[in-house]
Formats: structure tokens, sequence, C-alpha cells
């Protein structure tokens, strides 16, 4: 079984800044890339930022120069440092994990989702 978690979301004024976490647990033999997707309410969910094994980054449009994608292979984490957010980036904000399984299975795995909110 592999889990992915995010953690970190929150209430936040325009301006402000959040820091969202993800962990990958479980039965994991490899991960790949990890990202960091987001939904709002009426839309499809949209790529935010992504990050490779080797720490090669992307980000979408919306974001460049006020969102940071990190990670921690050692822990299996990821995270999203976001500065200067705006009312429109409230969304609910979902974490994937590419990986390979110890059944080596490989597989895009999704966390639940943690909300975020930017408002006054």
């Amino acid at each position: 079984q592999v889990q992915v978690a995010e953690s970190g979301g929150g209430l936040v004024q325009p301006g402000g800044s959040l820091r969202l976490s993800c962990a990958a647990s479980g039965s994991i033999k490899s991960i790949y890339t990890m990202g960091w997707y987001r939904q709002a309410p009426g839309k499809q969910r949209e790529l935010v930022a992504t990050i490779t094994s080797g720490d090669n980054t992307n980000y979408a449009d919306f974001v460049k120069g006020r969102f940071t994608i990190s990670r921690d292979n050692a822990k299996n984490m990821v995270y999203l440092q976001m500065n200067s957010l705006k009312p429109e980036d409230t969304a609910v904000y979902y974490c994937n994990a590419h990986l390979t399984s110890l059944a080596n299975r490989l597989g895009n795995y999704w966390g639940q989702g943690t909300q975020v909110t930017i408002s006054s």
C-alpha cells in the first residue's frame, strides 16, 4: 500500500504566504516525479508545479516567481512554498507522486487534498 498525504493548507490574506507539505509512505521502491495540482470550484484540476528526483522543476505560468517547489528524497516529501498569494489561488491543492511500488507497479498516487483559501 502507498499513501500520499498533504498538510499545511488554511486561510490566508491576499499577499500572504503558506507552505504545503506532502509525504509519500508505504510500500515504495522509487519515486520519480512529485508534484502539486489544484482544483478550484467549478474548474478542472490543473498543474501547479512538478519536481523530478533530480530536482528539475516545472511551473505553471500563473505561479512562476511566486511559488517554489522543493523535495526531500530521503524523506519522500515534497513542499510547495507559496508567496504573494492571490484570491484566485484559492483551491484544493493535491499532491501527486509518480512512483514504483515494492510490487514493481508503476503508477500515479494522489493525496486527499488540502484546502487553501485566500481572502481578506
